[in-house]
């Protein structure tokens, strides 16, 4: 298997449904107390894009995608248009030694926790970073595949490192098979089209 960089068709996605999801594992006893295992620190998002095929040319379109990704074979990015931007944010600070930071998003909620997400696929033309609140223009390389901001030279002690950008999803078909339904001249449905985030780790 390997990562093809081919972005799902965006209009299909835009329709898409779906979003983060967990694992837990949920014991009640007689007394109505639960014990809760958590199988997952970070959620893996998942979407069903058959609400967003509409038209014959889309189908023709997925379906070559579905075919040259051999089904589940192969994984690929894709656009949540529900969540693809990472706003200006802290990613590291620096040591002086340090000249690689992972880009991430970290969602907070108003009880102040927080949730950080790697963000791995980002946009390239679209990064930009920040050190001590100065954009810099030059002096750094980000990686596509990994979402790593490498510097020329590591950023001094104490230096904040901020980063924005827009970002895709690592993600696979959760299907071997197409089930396309032809139910006139040129209307057709495929019951559900599941896609599902692959973690890179």
């Amino acid at each position: 298997m390997a990562f093809h960089d081919v972005r799902f068709p965006e209009d299909i996605a835009y329709g898409a449904v779906g979003g983060p999801a967990f694992s837990t594992e949920v014991a009640a006893v007689k007394s109505g107390r639960e014990k809760r295992n958590i199988n997952w620190s970070r959620a893996r998002r998942r979407w069903d894009v058959a609400h967003g095929l509409k038209t014959q040319a889309q189908l023709d379109a997925l379906v070559a995608f579905f075919l040259n990704r051999g089904g589940r074979a192969h994984s690929f990015p894709f656009k949540d248009w529900s969540d693809f931007v990472l706003p200006r944010q802290a990613i590291g600070t620096g040591d002086g030694a340090t000249a690689a930071f992972q880009l991430a998003k970290t969602y907070t909620d108003a009880g102040g926790h927080g949730h950080s997400r790697p963000v791995t696929r980002p946009v390239v033309a679209s990064v930009r970073v920040w050190r001590d609140g100065v954009e810099q223009a030059a002096g750094w390389s980000v990686e596509r595949l990994t979402g790593l901001i490498t510097f020329e030279a590591p950023p001094p002690a104490g230096a904040m490192v901020e980063a924005a950008a827009e970002f895709d999803v690592p993600v696979r078909f959760d299907v071997d098979e197409m089930r396309v339904s032809i139910d006139a001249y040129d209307a057709f449905s495929w019951g559900q089209i599941p896609l599902v985030e692959v973690r890179d780790e």
